[in-house]
C-alpha cells in the first residue's frame, strides 16, 4: 500500500495534551466526549497527543478504544498532573526512541557524554571535558549546597542539610517534609513527560536499578529551579498542612512555566547527545498495527519482519 507521508497528521499540528477532572469521560460517535456540571463538551481526540486524567474523572471502555485507535496516549494523573500512576497506549508503534535511549545508557562513553550534559543543564555552565564522573558529581554538590543556603537565606528558614524519614514522618522538620512532598510532584510530571514521549522510565544514566531511574535523573534538572525555592517558601508560611501548601504551590509553577512541554524538549534534546537522530516514527507501523516489526540481523543490521529468511546460506 502506498502511503502519501504529507498526508499523514504531524504532532506540531496537535493539541500537545489536555486535562481533565471531575467529570465523565464517554464516546461520542467517533470520538469522545466530556459531561460535568455544565453539560457536555466534544473532545476532537485525533488532535490529542496525550489526555490526562487527573481526580474525580472517569471514562467508559468504548472512549479508551476510540482514543487508542486515534493514538492518544491516557495517562491517569494527581491534580494537574502533579502525580503519576499510570498510562495506556502511545501516540506511535515505534520504538525508535526506546532504542536510541537504550544505545546511549549501554555506551559508557556515551552514556558518560549524556551525563555531562545533564549537568551542562542543571548549572548551566560547560564541564570540561577531562573532568571525571567523580570530580563532576564533587562539583554537583557543591553547587547543591549553595542552592539550598541561597534558599534559606532567602526565606530565614533554617537549613539542616536534607535529613527525613520515611518511618518518622511527623518527626521530619518542615522544609524536609515539604522539599519531599514538591519533588513527588516533580517525579509524577517528570514520568508523564517520560512515556508520553516514547522514552523508558527505568532506563537511567545517573540514578540505576529502579524503574524510575530516568525519572530520578531528569528530575534532578528541574529541583534547584522549581521544588527546592517552592518548599522553602511554603516552610517560611509555617503552615500546618505544609504538604497541601507545596503541592498547589508546585501545581500552579508546572502549568504556568509549561514545563511539561519543556522537559520533552529537554528529553530530546539529551538523546541526541553524540550525533543527531531521526526524530519521526515510522508512519506504517500507525497505519498497520498488525504490521511485523524489524528483524535483528549481525550481518545486515535490521531487515523486514514478517519475511522468511530460512534460504539464506550459513558463512
Amino acid at each position: 500500500m502506498h502511503i502519501d507521508l504529507r498526508a499523514l497528521p504531524k504532532i506540531r499540528d496537535s493539541w500537545t495534551y489536555l486535562y481533565l477532572e471531575h467529570c465523565k469521560i464517554e464516546q461520542d460517535l467517533k470520538s469522545i466526549a466530556m459531561f460535568d456540571a455544565a453539560g457536555k463538551t466534544p473532545i476532537p481526540c485525533s488532535m490529542l497527543s496525550v489526555l490526562m486524567l487527573g481526580p474525580g474523572t472517569s471514562i467508559s471502555h468504548a472512549a479508551v478504544k476510540i482514543l487508542a485507535e486515534n493514538g492518544c496516549l491516557l495517562a491517569w494523573v494527581g491534580e494537574e498532573g502533579v502525580r503519576y500512576y499510570a498510562q495506556g497506549l502511545g501516540e506511535t508503534r515505534s520504538s525508535q526512541r526506546l532504542l536510541r535511549q537504550a544505545y546511549l545508557c549501554s555506551n559508557p562513553s556515551l552514556r558518560l557524554a549524556v551525563v555531562k550534559k545533564m549537568y551542562e543543564m542543571r548549572f548551566k555552565e560547560v564541564i570540561p571535558a577531562e573532568w571525571t564522573l567523580q570530580q563532576i558529581r564533587g562539583r554537583e554538590g557543591v553547587r547543591v549546597r549553595d542552592a539550598y543556603s541561597k534558599a534559606s537565606a532567602e526565606t530565614g528558614v533554617e537549613w539542616k542539610g536534607r535529613n527525613y524519614s520515611r518511618n518518622a514522618w511527623s518527626a521530619t522538620d518542615p522544609v524536609n517534609r515539604a522539599l519531599s512532598s514538591a519533588n513527588s510532584c516533580l517525579y509524577g510530571i517528570c514520568h508523564a513527560a517520560i512515556v508520553a514521549a516514547g522514552y523508558s522510565p527505568g532506563l537511567g544514566f545517573i540514578h540505576t536499578g529502579k524503574m524510575l531511574s530516568f525519572v530520578y535523573d531528569i528530575a534532578d534538572l528541574y529541583k534547584m529551579e522549581m521544588t527546592v525555592p517552592a518548599a522553602f517558601h511554603a516552610a517560611k508560611s509555617n503552615n500546618k498542612n505544609i504538604e497541601r501548601e507545596v503541592r498547589i504551590a508546585c501545581r500552579d509553577m508546572f502549568r504556568e512555566t509549561r514545563l511539561l512541554q519543556r522537559i520533552v524538549d529537554d528529553l530530546n534534546t539529551l538523546m541526541s547527545v553524540g550525533g543527531s537522530f531521526d526524530m519521526g516514527d515510522d508512519p506504517s507501523y500507525d497505519e498497520d498495527a498488525a504490521k511485523p516489526g524489524q528483524l535483528w540481523n549481525g550481518r545486515q543490521g535490521a531487515v523486514e519482519g514478517g519475511v522468511s529468511y530460512s534460504d539464506e546460506k550459513e558463512v
